[in-house]
């Protein structure tokens, strides 16, 4: 059933239009207003404390993390994860802006291509839009620029953020989010805290259960 069937029965059950002035102006302040949670004061630290608090907190969740000075210094820091990994030098990544401007060719054993996954890449290079300190999360935005798939169906998943963008509680990214595209969100929103995994079955820990086995994050420049 297509989505216009599905919304269509549920507004004829609720005897509603959709255009009544008062259920409108409802929801007119509630995507204006969007109070704030309560906030955590785990995160509420200098710029150099909250980046370390983010790599231990990704670290807890099974991911790693690295600190170069420039943009010129990731296709050296990707190369040498592959090559950590014993992966082939490949990648597949968006067609990000910031991701644009890496020069790519700095490291010539580095094949890259650009696009979404279909599943057949062993790893996949994507940009954050934040992270957050106080659980090691990332935060990526869908779009032709940064598809969703380069997220989960590669094993490997190295996301590059730069370091101004670590920020020290989800309220915070929300409200950057907010001010970057105002009402209209992108259709997903990924928050991804570490590598996948599970313990569902028999309580054995199983990495890459639903999503990439390996997570690696490389932070550019200075807190």
């Amino acid at each position: 059933m297509s989505r216009d069937l599905v919304l269509g029965a549920i507004r004829r059950s609720l005897g509603v239009s959709g255009a009544e002035a008062l259920r409108r102006t409802a929801i007119e302040d509630r995507l204006s207003r969007h109070p704030r949670g309560v906030v955590p004061e785990r995160g509420a630290l200098p710029p150099r404390k909250r980046l370390n608090l983010f790599r231990d907190m990704l670290a807890e969740a099974s991911g790693t993390m690295q600190e170069v000075a420039s943009p010129d210094e990731v296709p050296a820091a990707v190369a040498a994860y592959l090559r950590s990994k014993n992966l082939p030098l490949q990648i597949r990544r968006g067609s990000d802006p910031r991701l644009e401007a890496i020069p790519w060719q700095n490291e010539q054993a580095l094949e890259v291509s650009v696009g979404r996954s279909d599943g057949n890449q062993l790893a996949a290079v994507s940009h954050a839009f934040k992270a957050v300190a106080e659980t090691g999360t990332l935060v990526l935005t869908s779009g032709p620029d940064n598809p969703t798939t380069l997220n989960f169906l590669p094993e490997h998943h190295i996301v590059v953020v730069d370091a101004k963008d670590v920020t020290g509680d989800y309220e915070t990214v929300w409200d950057a989010l907010r001010k970057k595209v105002g009402k209209y969100f992108p259709r997903t929103v990924n928050w991804i805290t570490g590598a996948s995994r599970s313990a569902d079955i028999e309580q054995v820990l199983l990495h890459g259960a639903h999503g990439p086995k390996g997570l690696h994050v490389i932070v550019i420049g200075k807190p």
